[in-house]
């Protein structure tokens, strides 16, 4: 679960905007809460309000157990938020400004056992909590710092002092990724008892082939830097990695001196490593050094346990790996199987692999792909259509591929509908939709535009990974319990649709996953893997003998097994770089070897970790903790978050201030306010003082400013500070918010006046001091980017904007529109883009309110705006800022990205360089174009070499070095150097 503030802001502005969307079709009402004296519950409507109390339950029951473990207390209500904007539970948690919970309703994706399947709110809890008592627990410095600031600072790019504050307020939240969710993750599997990644046979699967193949393990620098961007598994391997190390300390030195480490005590250091070296008497170099050298040595010990037993011979279909993949099936017309993949450098799409030769094919893209599954399939042999499911991190939408013609089609939006199954004998879809919290069995007959109701589960028992029999007569899947326990079941189909959901349990793996498990041709067999023997192996269940049968002793995991004949089966075999099909022999083992657990060696060697599960969430009594019910209202919660002292740029001169940060709870209304004083007797009196605000509420955004100061103009030539005072309001509504696709609507009006610049032009002087100005624009993305991309690769974008300058008592209007333009080279992250704009104003051309300026890269020295400024409209590097302009024009760019380049070790935890990427680019603009006489044209190349650091652990930073030379006929030759660190 993302504990990354950034990440969680992320989360809730695409939760805002979907919410946006609800509401604005009355979808949802308003915002209800359940409090507590500990808690604050969020959560939508009263269809939500059944989990409530279970939620409320589950946070106060971990809470009990963090506050003894660390020593934990504090005065702060916490804040959860409950919503249902993705088919699948995920999670997240912030302590700044205040301590903040997101949780998703949704039930887990189970694939590959990559989740427990313990009761998720519970779990979740469990976890987010971890997050929030490890970064949150304060003393003496750290709490002196928030009384001085009034409270946790949360970093914001508009004054980037500010990231030094929140350290002092909160210095355990600048630890890498790893360190918070290998944490979380080792406290979730004992709270649960052992059901937990910490004993994940998942983890331990992933080190053992790293260690079987001599792969490269990453050392801390090397994780963040590069292991979490070009590994298939991306984000996912902090929590492998984390997870492991934490399981190592508690091994080697007990559980007890890793929880030291973990705290924040008197006498503890603030920065992480520093105070691992106090606990542990080593540098945390040399400490995850030794656990690399350690886990050689155990992986080496399991896989001599495995090759105890014959393992199982192989052949590969295909040589490089498949990264994720799907259910796959096999057309025994083309002897073809489809499976959907998803591999850094390679968009997610669904392929046609060659069983003979291995030739693999492109059928069609995955719009928003899973990570692990990608996208649930199903497959119609007769009609040769392959149904599938995309924005698969949100609510899942149901399409198929027609293999005849390659054509693709939307079948149903929104449907939240996965683990589809196709039913021969009537044509009809099953699948399991997953909405408000539980999941519910459901029919699609032709032509797939609508489901029917056929069962919903209760709340915390969940299915999964269903198929129908080729006769049509039964389905099969995985149940989980909602206390962990899982088992293959059968039901009939005749029974289902008569309203019957009683089954038949198969085999009860008992807290293994029975994953994916699909019936043979002549339906005497199911086929599917489990990890029951600690590898995930294939079995066959024969429904003649009611037995379950081994096929296979893998050393590091077989899944999705595909038969393709009665003596072969394909399946997927893990490697470090993803899966590759292979096909193995159909023939049943007497037996099989197992591995060692280092999650069960800590529980021997330390039984201390077996007294830290909790008890029932059930037994929690929230009455006596003052349980209450009500609405929760934005405005009247927002409070007083943090006060701290800034520095501010006014034209050349320098300025000192305050910087007031208002913030409701949960982060969707606030006001930022900044006053600051310029004590230089060279600026005339009226322009010393400095005053800026900003009201937010929802899409809403209030505006204002007296003298308006900026911190970035205290670096280089870009200046937004202008003399004289602003009123403005925005509106942003959110169209359509179908990622990648998106809609939205902007609206903005200001006034100003006192004006001596152009509000958007500094190098323009304004020939009246008032201004009413009122834009518009229509905004469409629909981009996309690679696995391991560090920037969008392909699709397209466009602007239609519209402007209206009022000032002495006439109108200037305007129109521009932009269009990208993007496509995927056949080198890995390499790009082509061609980005256009064009635009007309109408009034006096000689009045400079009436046109446009371009000019410049616009970067400043220290910056906090994107990067990649010569990208927009305004600008063109050679030249001055503001030098070109014009009443219409036309503008058009060529831009190639070069793939990055990654660096696993330059730096250390706190500062360290993630990669470098080169752009070039060649640009020609011609203004005036109605008019000879002024006519303008010229053209620039140039190029951009921009290095991503980071600082404090996670706070991403940009170094850019740019050069661009321009050449025109009316004036001489001119170029431009460009010299930028870009903030936050």
């Amino acid at each position: 679960m993302s504990t990354n503030h950034e990440s969680l802001i992320l989360r809730i502005v695409t939760w805002k905007l979907r919410l946006s969307l609800l509401l604005a079709t009355s979808l949802y009402g308003q915002f209800h809460q359940l409090e507590t004296k500990n808690v604050r519950l969020v959560y939508l409507g009263k269809s939500q309000e059944y989990l409530a109390p279970h939620v409320a339950r589950c946070y106060e029951n971990a809470l009990q157990f963090h506050r003894s473990l660390f020593d934990y207390s504090s005065d702060e209500r916490a804040t959860v938020l409950m919503d249902d904007f993705s088919d699948y539970g995920n999670g997240g948690a912030s302590t700044v400004p205040y301590n903040l919970i997101r949780v998703g309703m949704s039930p887990f994706s189970y694939v590959y056992e990559t989740m427990p399947a313990n009761e998720r709110m519970n779990w979740m809890m469990n976890h987010e909590l971890a997050h929030v008592v490890i970064m949150d627990k304060g003393i003496g410095a750290d709490n002196f710092y928030r009384t001085l600031f009034f409270g946790k600072v949360l970093p914001t790019a508009q004054h980037p002092e500010s990231m030094l504050y929140s350290y002092l307020t909160n210095p355990r939240r600048y630890t890498p990724r790893w360190y918070l969710e290998g944490s979380a993750v080792f406290l979730e599997t004992w709270m649960a008892g052992g059901l937990g990644r910490a004993l994940g046979a998942y983890d331990e699967m992933v080190f053992r082939t790293m260690v079987r193949d001599g792969a490269y393990i990453y050392d801390m620098v090397g994780l963040e830097s590069e292991g979490t961007t070009v590994d298939f598994q991306v984000g996912v391997n902090a929590y492998l990695y984390g997870t492991r190390f934490m399981s190592y300390l508690a091994y080697q030195y007990t559980p007890e001196k890793l929880i030291e480490w973990l705290s924040r005590k008197p006498g503890s250091k603030a920065y992480f490593a520093g105070h691992f070296k106090k606990t542990f008497g080593l540098s945390i170099d040399d400490g995850w050094r030794d656990w690399i050298e350690w886990e050689r040595g155990w992986q080496n010990a399991n896989l001599d346990s495995i090759r105890l037993q014959p393992t199982t011979p192989y052949r590969p279909i295909i040589q490089e790996a498949l990264g994720s993949v799907s259910r796959a099936f096999y057309d025994s017309t083309s002897h073809q199987m489809y499976v959907a993949v998803l591999y850094p450098g390679k968009t997610a799409h669904i392929a046609a692999i060659e069983i003979a030769s291995g030739r693999l094919q492109k059928i069609s893209d995955v719009p928003g792909p899973a990570l692990y599954s990608v996208s649930s399939l199903a497959f119609d042999p007769a009609a040769k259509i392959l149904f599938f499911t995309s924005d698969n991190g949100n609510w899942r939408d149901l399409r198929r591929v027609d293999l005849r013609s390659g054509q693709t089609k939307m079948l149903m939006k929104d449907s939240r509908v996965g683990d589809l199954a196709f039913n021969a004998a009537d044509q009809s879809l099953w699948g399991v939709r997953h909405d408000n919290g539980l999941s519910t069995l459901v029919r699609i007959p032709p032509p797939y535009n609508e489901w029917n109701q056929i069962h919903t589960f209760p709340y915390g028992r969940d299915f999964y990974d269903i198929d129908v029999s080729p006769d049509g007569a039964h389905l099969t899947g995985a149940l989980v319990e909602v206390n962990g326990q899982q088992r293959l079941v059968k039901f009939a189909i005749g029974k289902l649709l008569a309203g019957d959901a009683s089954f038949e349990v198969l085999f009860d793996f008992e807290n293994s996953n029975p994953a994916n498990f699909i019936f043979s041709a002549d339906g005497r067999y199911l086929y599917g893997s489990s990890y029951y023997s600690g590898v995930s192996n294939i079995y066959r269940y024969d429904f003649e003998k009611s037995d379950m049968e081994i096929l296979s002793n893998c050393e590091t995991g077989f899944f999705r097994p595909l038969p393709i004949s009665a003596d072969s089966l394909v399946v997927m075999n893990y490697s470090g770089k993803g899966f590759v099909p292979v096909v193995i022999a159909n023939q049943p083992l007497q037996t099989v070897s197992a591995v060692k657990f280092l999650g069960n060696e800590i529980a021997n060697k330390y039984p201390i970790v077996r007294n830290w599960i909790i008890p029932s969430p059930a037994a929690v009594n929230l009455d006596s903790l003052g349980a209450a019910n009500g609405k929760y209202n934005l405005l009247p919660n927002i409070r007083l978050a943090s006060a701290y002292p800034v520095v501010e740029g006014y034209k050349d001169f320098a300025a000192v201030g305050v910087h007031l940060d208002f913030s409701d709870r949960i982060g969707l209304s606030g006001l930022g306010a900044t006053v600051s004083y310029t004590p230089d007797g060279d600026l005339p009196a009226d322009e010393r003082l400095h005053v800026s605000s900003s009201f937010r509420h929802w899409q809403w955004e209030l505006h204002a400013s007296y003298n308006g100061a900026d911190f970035y103009d205290l670096f280089g030539p870009t200046k937004t500070s202008r003399k004289g005072y602003s009123l403005g309001i925005k509106y942003k509504k959110s169209l359509l918010f179908d990622p990648p696709k998106t809609v939205s609507l902007n609206f903005s009006v200001t006034g100003y006046g006192g004006l001596e610049r152009l509000p958007d032009f500094q190098n323009v002087a304004a020939t009246f001091e008032e201004l009413l100005s009122a834009r518009a624009s229509l905004n469409f993305q629909n981009v996309r980017k690679t696995l391991g991309a560090v920037d969008d690769e392909k699709g397209v974008k466009w602007q239609l904007a519209a402007r209206n300058n009022y000032v002495n008592k006439k109108a200037f209007p305007g129109i521009y529109t932009t269009l990208d333009y993007g496509i995927l080279l056949p080198v890995k992250h390499s790009s082509l883009w061609l980005r256009s704009s064009a635009g007309q104003s109408f009034g006096d051309r000689e009045n400079p309110f009436a046109n446009f300026f371009f000019g410049g890269f616009g970067n400043n020295w220290v910056d906090h705006l994107d990067e990649k400024r010569y990208r927009e409209y305004y600008s063109f590097p050679g030249v001055e800022l503001n030098e070109i302009g014009g009443r219409n024009f036309a503008k058009t760019m060529l831009e190639w990205n070069l793939p990055p380049l990654r660096f696993r070790r330059v730096g250390f935890p706190a500062f360290y360089l993630n990669w470098a990427r080169l752009a070039v680019f060649s640009t020609g603009i011609r203004t005036n174009l109605d008019d000879a006489a002024t006519r303008l044209t010229s053209v620039n190349l140039g190029a951009q070499l921009d290095f991503r650091l980071v600082l404090f652990s996670h706070q991403a930073a940009t170094f850019s070095v740019g050069f661009a030379a321009a050449k025109n006929r009316a004036r001489r030759d001119s170029h431009e150097w460009m010299i930028s660190l870009k903030l936050l």
